[in-house]
Order: C-alpha cells, then structure tokens, then sequence
C-alpha cells in the first residue's frame, strides 16, 4: 500500500496519478494498489517546488525595518546592530514565520546563513522542510559562536533533511587565515561551502587592491570554489570568473530582487550560461527583498538577464525554471528536482483554475512570468503535504508570536 495517492494531475500536459511511498514517488501512471490517503488532484498541474539558494530566513523579523539605503551602512548601522540584540527563541519565530512564507509560494528547501543556526534547525525540523544551515564565520569567531556551530553539528545529524555547510559570511568580514582554515576543514568534513562573492562593486575594487585578484580569482586561490560551493550574488564577474566557476562545478546564487534593490548591479545571466555556470536562484533575505516567493524571483530574473544582454531571447523560462527548481534541488542533495519514479517526492499542485493559470499555453511561462503564490493548492515535501488545499497547520500561532517579537524590534529604533 502506497503512503499518498495523488489522483488525476496534470503532469507534462497529460493527466495522470503519483504514488508516494516512504518519501519516496513508487509509480507514475494507472495505479491498481491502495494508498493510506487519496488526493484529488482535478485541475491541478503537478510541478517540481522551488529550492531557495540562498537565503537568511530569520530576516523575516526586519522586512521594512531599514530602506533605501546602499548596502554597507544599511548593514552596518542597522541590520548588524539590532541583529546582535536577537534571542535565539527570535531566531526560531523569524524562522518559522519564514517557512510559512516559503511553503505558500512554493518553496520547500532554503540555504540558510544566520546567528543561531541550532534555533532555524528546530523551526525546520517543525514545519518539515529541507535546509542547509550554515556554521558561522563573521569577523573574529566568538565562543558563542562556535558554541552554536558545535550544537547545530550534533542536532543536525539524524535529520536526513537537513545539510550542514560552511558560511563564511565574506571576503571583507572573514580573515584569510580563517578562510584557509575553512578550506583545510572542508577536505576534511566534505561540508559545502555557501559565501557572498563579488556583490558590489566595492567589494571587487577593494579585493584587487589587496590581493591583486578578483574575489573569485581570490577564493579560487584559498581552495574554496569547487563543486561544493555556493557563490551568493557574483553581479561582478570577469571573464576569466565565470570560467574558473564552471571549472570547478561551482554554484552561484541569483539573487536578482535583492540585487536591484540594494542597487548593487545586475547579474549577467546569459553570459553565466553560456560559460557553462551552474546558477541557482535565491531571494536573500526580506530585509533586502522584501518577500521570498520564488515566483517573484523567476521573473525578475527572466527580465534582467534580457535587460542586460539587450536579447530578447536571454533567460528563456526553460532556463530560469531550472534554476529555480532542478539546480537548487541538486546542491540540496535531493533528486526531487525532476517528478519521476524513484525520485524523492517533493511536489507542488498548481491551480490551473486560478485566474492566471487559464489559458494554460505553457504552463512554465506561466509560472515565470504570470503566478503568484495564490496559483499554488498544496505542497509536499518528502513524501509529506506542509501545505494542504493552502491551509498549513499552526499558522495563526506563528504569525503571532512573530507579531510580538517585531514589536520588541521595533522598541529598539
């Protein structure tokens, strides 16, 4: 018997039925055997969910909190500062506020970079998402700090779910020495490795004035961009960039929403392709965003890579989909990037009833450019529904606690 049966979906144009079984899809197509649960699926496309590739969640407790402002003194001045006053009891509220957002627009995975990383392990552990929760490196590592990269270590370790990388925040907050020592311990622990590189122009400047090397060319020079990387931004890339990072079968980052509105460039996405790049998709976090739908994050995407190469053509909902769902799903170490048999079973049940979804042309195209997270009826993640018919349970509760802790934030300005 099959754990979840979802009935009469639209799969790749043709109705059919999925079959879940230990987290796992078992069968595609007539299926004669029971299930625990039947879902009705009528009018509803199923479609691979999104993997967000970078992300600070618990930033969710600062959307609106500081605007338009350039991006050192906004971190700096407020971002920093009201962060260092943060509970980890905030931490795990913002979390889990911010998976409530994910699983309603679609999303079921997110690489994660923030203080308390132990706290965001049990909001994850909770709402039943999958993660990589990053070990901290900032400036000169406290004992907190270490405290908390040893706790989220051990936590971690019998969630299957669950990844555990290095974050190096960047290359102007964290000392070569403490760079090389992270190479030293990735060779070591097989850990990914997830950093913001080449995000301003300044930074790019600044990093050939002291190393006479791009951020990439530096990075590449300390062991850190392989095929275990996660390059958050990279809006300044050289030529001779985008070649080391398809060399070495690293990942970047997109963050277009945040990009633009820290007005710290545009990634060129058709050049990274071309040059055999791997780029996921990411929103940052909601203090420079402001939300974390994907859907939003596609087409800003789809239309800045036309913008800056001038081509029409450019970032092709094909490539921009991928990016968002396949490409995010394999640095997450899951097959669920693709709906097949044998694959994990991470899924989302589209609308197709929905005002947006209508005409149903090409769905893909669709989703890229017209969808927002009303198009999207249920999400399953590991064989498992987070959200069911839109209704995810204890979303009152969450919303709020978050409540209360934004009005503390707020007392601090």
């Amino acid at each position: 018997m099959y754990d979840l049966l979802i009935k009469n979906c639209r799969l790749n144009g043709e109705i059919t039925n999925i079959a879940i079984k230990d987290g796992i899809i078992a069968a595609i197509g007539t299926i004669a055997d029971g299930a625990a649960e039947i879902f009705d699926a009528s009018n509803m496309a199923a479609i691979p969910p999104f993997y967000n590739a970078h992300n600070h969640a618990a930033m969710t407790l600062f959307r609106g909190y500081a605007e338009d402002m350039e991006l050192f003194d906004w971190l700096s001045n407020h971002i920093w500062p009201a962060e260092a006053k943060l509970t980890a009891r905030d931490i795990y509220t913002g979390t889990k506020l911010a998976a409530l957002e994910m699983i309603h627009s679609g999303t079921v995975y997110f690489n994660d970079s923030y203080w308390h990383p132990e706290a965001a392990l049990r909001a994850v552990n909770e709402t039943g998402m999958r993660a990589t929760l990053g070990l901290l490196y900032l400036g000169n590592v406290s004992d907190d700090a270490k405290s908390a990269n040893a706790a989220l270590i051990e936590a971690a370790k019998d969630n299957p779910r669950v990844r555990v990388s290095h974050t190096p925040h960047a290359i102007y907050t964290v000392s070569r020495e403490t760079l090389q020592q992270i190479s030293g311990m990735m060779e070591k622990d097989g850990r990914q490795v997830h950093i913001h590189v080449a995000e301003t122009a300044k930074e790019v400047e600044d990093c050939l004035k002291e190393h006479n090397k791009t951020p990439v060319e530096y990075l590449d020079s300390l062991g850190l961009i392989n095929e275990r990387a996660m390059l958050a931004h990279c809006v300044y890339l050289t030529e001779k960039d985008r070649e080391i990072i398809a060399a070495r079968g690293a990942y970047i980052a997109h963050n277009p929403v945040s990009n633009m509105k820290l007005c710290s460039g545009m990634f060129d996405f058709e050049s990274a392709m071309k040059a055999g790049c791997k780029i996921a998709i990411g929103t940052d976090g909601t203090s420079s965003n402001n939300n974390l739908s994907m859907l939003d994050e596609m087409k800003v995407a789809a239309l800045t890579a036309k913008t800056v190469s001038k081509v029409p053509t450019a970032g092709k909902t094909a490539d921009i989909f991928r990016a968002a769902t396949i490409t995010g799903a394999e640095f997450a170490g899951t097959t669920a990037g693709k709906i097949a048999v044998g694959n994990d079973a991470d899924l989302l049940l589209i609308d197709l009833d929905h005002v947006v979804m209508s005409a149903n042309y090409d769905l893909i195209a669709d989703l890229v450019y017209a969808a927002d997270p009303g198009v999207i009826d249920s999400v399953i993640c590991d064989g498992k529904f987070l959200m069911k018919n839109r209704i995810i349970p204890g979303e009152t509760d969450i919303i709020a606690e978050a409540k209360e802790v934004c009005r503390k934030i707020a007392s601090w300005k």
